[in-house]
């Protein structure tokens, strides 16, 4: 179902398996802002920007803290349409979802108060961009492993 669009209540579905690998991180990351723009959401738009980071802190995450060898992450990327007369939400929602095989390892929002920030190293301070960005984010637990997902309002 690679870039079909299906009957229903989306405009999009993108849905591809990558290798876990910081390759596969930024494959993904580049097909969602291409397939972005194939539905219409312009590549230098601050919806695009937006996006492509939320997918790429997702999916680099699932390479690093999900990578089980020999096993791929999933990521599914859909649009959902303009909300019905009387329906209170965003113009358009984007819905982003990267299935790893770790499903022990879930991810937490640390505390992203400056002091904290300070004390913390390089890493841990994706998922307060997330958290920052998505209107929404969450974690849904698989037989093998566990779905991250975002969703970001288009206005």
């Amino acid at each position: 179902m690679n870039g079909e669009n299906p009957p229903g209540n989306t405009l999009g579905t993108f849905e591809m398996f990558f290798t876990s690998s910081r390759h596969g991180a930024r494959l993904a990351r580049r097909l969602v802002v291409r397939r972005l723009e194939e539905w219409g959401i312009p590549r230098d738009s601050d919806a695009s920007h937006g996006i492509a980071l939320l997918a790429g802190e997702l999916t680099a995450n699932a390479v690093s803290h999900g990578h089980v060898p020999g096993r791929n992450f999933h990521l599914r990327l859909t649009v959902q349409p303009p909300p019905a007369p009387g329906e209170h939400r965003a113009s358009v929602t984007v819905r982003i979802e990267v299935s790893d095989a770790r499903g022990e390892r879930r991810p937490e929002l640390r505390d992203h108060t400056a002091a904290a920030m300070a004390q913390q190293q390089e890493h841990g301070r994706g998922l307060v961009l997330v958290d920052a960005l998505a209107s929404k984010w969450g974690v849904t637990d698989r037989t093998v492993g566990k779905t991250v997902w975002c969703e970001y309002a288009v206005e």
